[in-house]
């Protein structure tokens, strides 16, 4: 499959968009299942691809490759289910309450054309064949990938596959597009034939984009995940009690890919006195560089690391001495400096953490309520403690989409009850989710069929019900 313009893109995705979402849900669902199966007939050549592109080493971009696979085959099983119709019928009724009422039928059809901004750390996961992809496929829309520019081989490669593996299946042609391009891509998301948009990638990028969304004449939808710190708060007890499996669990997690996961634990806050945070010190400092996706990632990193260190109140407890190494780097302040400086907060995109030690854990959710929006938060404690942190739980869960209780945040689950997403800033969208089968709603509308004839139904709102999808009726 070769590279398209946008124009080209989006007019083919314009006159695939009525066929895709008028396909029945077991076609969608084969098309899906097709393309699962052709990434992993490629395996050992899209592995060897994007390790070359990305630096992430077979290890992790085999684990990522299954996880691709897995989500396109679970939207497979979300499609050909149909749940996601939510097909809610009312049948005539004269003697209803407020007045007589109609026939009326209302289900959740496809938006149209989708335009997805692949990511450039998820180069399968969140990329050409990825989640924002897949769960448009299932929803009925047409999807044009604008490809990230730091894989660009295993793009055009994974899009060839993709396009040949749709094509197999019956897709009709347009079902998926692929483009190359910073304007390009700014081109497609203004163009009149695109619906709606996702982004993964920086704050910056994504608010950008999303102005440009919402300033077109008719705006669109822009579902964008913005990254996050994920705040950790360990209460006294747990740090007592579990120091070393604490500062051991932190260290992995807050380094795992080279600290560039949009949910690596960036924001600690720990309890002044013993030796949790020596613990983290010292764990910290047995960890090596490792490599970044590429030198524009890792020079920001840098920058972006040696302007948080030079805050007002933060001491360097980690950092090695050639300071233009990508090694892990741990600062700290005391929650009083914290809280006078919003702007410590900042995501730093690689292996760094602020730890924030506090005197007193009820100080602690004052703090956290003036954080942005974030993605994760978490909260370590025992459970002997749980009665005690109700007001600290509830600001953790007002300011995240996903809270976690002893556990950490670098682990998203691909599955029905995951929220991958969270308030402003973290994401564009908060009452939406990027990972997880809900993640198909944003690519669905509403309409409601009122005392129309039968044959003029959609299937899904058929007395017949030809698709046998879930009716909601009376």
């Amino acid at each position: 499959m070769s590279v398209l313009t946008p124009d080209e893109a989006v007019a083919r995705a314009q006159t695939a968009a009525g066929p895709w979402a008028a396909a029945p849900p077991k076609e969608r669902a084969a098309a899906l299942t097709a393309v699962a199966d052709a990434l992993e007939a490629a395996r050992e050549e899209l592995v060897a691809l994007a390790d070359e592109e990305t630096r992430l080493g077979p290890a992790r971009l085999n684990g990522e490759l299954t996880r691709t696979t897995f989500q396109l085959g679970l939207f497979a099983e979300v499609a050909q289910a149909g749940e996601y119709f939510d097909v809610r019928i009312d049948r005539p009724d004269p003697d209803w309450p407020p007045g007589p009422r109609p026939d009326l039928r209302r289900y959740r059809t496809a938006v149209g054309p989708v335009l997805v901004f692949a990511a450039s750390n998820f180069p399968f996961a969140f990329s050409v064949a990825g989640g924002d992809t897949a769960s448009a496929w299932a929803a009925g829309c047409p999807v044009v990938v604008k490809a990230h520019p730091g894989h660009p081989r295993l793009s055009r490669r994974t899009g060839e596959i993709v396009a040949a593996a749709l094509a197999g299946a019956g897709a009709p042609d347009g079902v998926f597009g692929l483009i190359e391009g910073e304007e390009e891509g700014v081109r497609a998301l203004r163009h009149p034939g695109i619906a709606a948009a996702a982004f993964t990638g920086s704050q910056r990028g994504g608010l950008a984009l999303a102005r440009i969304a919402a300033e077109r004449p008719v705006p669109i939808p822009f579902y964008g995940e913005l990254g996050s710190v994920n705040p950790v708060v360990v209460t006294p007890a747990a740090a007592a009690a579990r120091a070393d499996e604490i500062a051991q669990g932190y260290v992995g997690s807050l380094t795992l890919g080279a600290g560039q996961f949009c949910t690596n634990p960036g924001l600690m806050f720990v309890p002044a006195g013993g030796d949790l945070l020596d613990r983290i010190t010292a764990k910290l400092g047995e960890v090596g560089e490792a490599p970044m996706l590429n030198d524009r990632i890792r020079g920001g990193f840098l920058d972006t690391a040696r302007a948080l260190a030079g805050r007002p109140g933060v001491r360097r407890l980690v950092w090695p001495s050639d300071d233009s190494s990508a090694a892990p780097r741990l600062i700290t302040m005391d929650l009083a400096a914290f809280a006078a400086d919003p702007g410590a907060a900042e995501e730093c995109f690689g292996p760094l953490g602020l730890v924030v030690v506090y005197e007193r854990l009820a100080d602690v959710a004052g703090a956290v309520a003036a954080l942005p929006g974030q993605l994760t938060a978490s909260l370590h404690a025992e459970d002997a403690e749980a009665g005690e942190l109700a007001e600290l739980a509830r600001v953790l869960a007002d300011r995240s989409g996903r809270v976690l209780w002893n556990q950490w945040p670098t682990g998203v689950a691909v599955t029905h009850a995951m929220q991958h997403g969270g308030p402003f800033p973290a994401t564009t969208a908060p009452s939406t989710t990027s990972v997880g089968t809900a993640a198909i709603e944003r690519f669905l509308r509403p309409v409601t069929y009122q005392q129309w004839p039968q044959d003029l139904l959609p299937p899904p709102l058929r007395d017949d019900n030809p698709w046998g999808v879930p009716q909601r009726i009376n």
